[in-house]
């Protein structure tokens, strides 16, 4: 399971023009899902999501989670991150999670992230999303459970 976040001063997303999630201040998280990846590789990347070190504190340095700030986290399934890009110039997307099998952790993720945030956006999962941002730094990370 892949996560690339993003701290962000702001960001939605959008399908058919019409917004289906939105935050100030917090984390976007573009999540892509493998083929062999579980509950258990879910719960550990969203521990460690909520509890990454990304936001400033008083002396302008790396010591804030995004509860210790109150923000917002937006959540948007990307396949993409799971392609393989070591071959060729085209990605192959083989070690992708099937659909059913995506949406179910999807959905998963989302419900624990829920339950344990406050402030939780989403996207559509297998839409066309418009995903707009303010990237704040511009801070990003790439965050793997294997």
């Amino acid at each position: 399971m892949k996560g690339l976040i993003q701290r962000v001063k702001n960001a939605a997303v959008s399908v058919d023009g019409q917004t289906t999630g939105a935050i100030d201040q917090g984390i976007l998280l573009l999540l892509g899902i493998e083929k062999n990846d579980t509950e258990l590789q879910a719960d550990k990347l969203l521990d460690k999501l909520l509890a990454y070190r990304i936001f400033a504190d008083a002396d302008n340095k790396m010591n804030c989670n995004l509860q210790h700030i109150n923000g917002g986290l937006l959540i948007v399934s990307q396949f993409t991150l799971a392609a393989d890009t070591n071959k060729g110039l085209r990605p192959s997307f083989s070690s992708a999670a099937t659909p059913a099998h995506a949406l179910e952790l999807y959905n998963y993720f989302v419900a624990q992230a829920t339950l344990k945030h406050p402030t939780v956006a989403t996207g559509i999962f297998a839409a066309d999303m418009q995903v707009s941002l303010l990237n704040d730094g511009p801070v990003t990370f790439m965050l793997e459970m294997h």
